[in-house]
């Protein structure tokens, strides 16, 4: 006779067979490291797909493109940033300086500029540079 205060699914097949296998230390970190490239958390799960080959992914997080993309996204919030400041030095510039004057410091400004507008064209060459030759190796695999 069944419970009827039973919260246990019954399955249509369960699985009841139970195999054991024995890992030396080599064998179980790269048993390890295959199952959390997957991301999968249930061992036996993983060993069934491996055994019977069933597809499953494979994630390869590079620590190093993650960490030059999050600082080349601060880079990139930071020259918003001076954008915004060099519109409102502009705007100051003009309401409480003579034209003469404004125009010396405008100057200044646009030389700073110049360098600005160099240095975020090395930042692109660097950045094509690094996903030529860290980020386009997929087709390799």
């Amino acid at each position: 006779m069944k419970n009827k205060n039973s919260t246990k699914r019954e399955t249509v097949d369960p699985a009841t067979y139970r195999y054991y296998i024995r890992l030396n230390a080599a064998d179980n970190t790269r048993f390890l490291t295959l199952m959390e490239r997957t991301g999968m958390t249930n061992k036996s799960k993983f060993i069934v797909k491996r055994i019977f080959s069933e597809p499953f992914r494979v994630l390869k997080i590079d620590k190093s493109a993650h960490d030059y993309y999050s600082r080349l996204t601060n880079i990139f919030a930071q020259f918003r940033s001076i954008g915004v400041n060099y519109n409102q030095v502009v705007k100051v510039l003009n309401a409480n300086f003579s034209e003469n004057k404004a125009r010396v410091l405008l100057f200044k400004l646009e030389k700073e500029t110049i360098q600005l507008i160099k240095l975020s064209q090395q930042i692109i060459n660097l950045t094509q540079d690094f996903e030529n030759k860290y980020m386009n190796h997929d087709s390799e695999n």
